[in-house]
């Protein structure tokens, strides 16, 4: 099984450096951020299969970043455990209502850490997590990130990749430009729609002339992703 990644958000230098390092001696990929933009981007790219959040960071809160992941569709399901000095329960109630999976808290001890990470992922199914997107002969790892045609990978950029993904998951259904930019660039992030046109482009190019005819325009209404290219609109 692959090592699971971990996204460490954290606005203090040595902390977070003790983190990582009790995290990877536990066989944990670490990934590290100093506040929630810089987070909420590493959670796009780089896909973690956890978060551990502090509730208190520059630039706004961990609590505003985990209801934030919550509401959106592609991030709705990533574990998020807090890391937070604040032992009321009132405190803890409002961060589970947010969408925290777990608390942690301030001091603990590299133990404690490492059993809640994997209890939390094995809570969540982040351990059993390894789903093959298949349609015909093309394949998505949503694991190892990899397309492949006719098994043999293809080249392919990440926001591409992450195009297809949602695609794949949801085939036959009809997306305008705003609501892929919602779902795979996500919420609050001010992109032109007709950015979504220049990566459906590169996501055709990838995939080749015929199986880019998944990727079908449907005028007037967006674009929706269906092997029946027959009924393309």
């Amino acid at each position: 099984m692959a090592q699971k990644k971990i996204l460490i958000v954290e606005d203090e230098e040595d902390i977070r450096e003790i983190l990582r390092l009790v995290l990877e001696k536990a066989g944990f990929i670490c990934i590290e951020a100093e506040n929630i933009k810089h987070a909420y981007v590493k959670i796009i790219d780089l896909k973690p299969d956890l978060v551990l959040l502090d509730w208190m960071l520059p630039m706004g809160s961990g609590i505003e970043l985990a209801r934030r992941l919550k509401r959106d569709e592609l991030t709705a399901k990533l574990p998020i455990i807090m890391l937070t000095a604040r032992e009321e329960e009132a405190d803890k109630v409002l961060g589970l209502d947010s969408g925290a999976d777990d608390f942690i808290t301030k001091p603990f001890s590299p133990r404690e850490l490492v059993a809640r990470v994997k209890s939390v992922m094995r809570r969540t199914g982040v351990e059993l997590e390894h789903n093959q997107l298949q349609v015909e002969d093309l394949s998505l790892d949503t694991a190892s990130q990899r397309v492949m045609i006719k098994q043999q990978p293809i080249t392919i950029g990440p926001a591409e990749t992450r195009l297809l993904t949602f695609f794949m998951n949801h085939p036959e259904r009809v997306y305008s430009r705003g609501q892929l930019l919602d779902n795979v660039w996500g919420r609050n992030v001010y992109i032109d729609e007709r950015t979504v046109d220049v990566h459906i482009r590169r996501l055709r190019n990838a995939l080749g002339k015929q199986h880019a005819l998944f990727v079908q325009t449907v005028r007037g209404s967006g674009y929706r992703f269906s092997a029946k290219i027959n009924e393309q609109g």
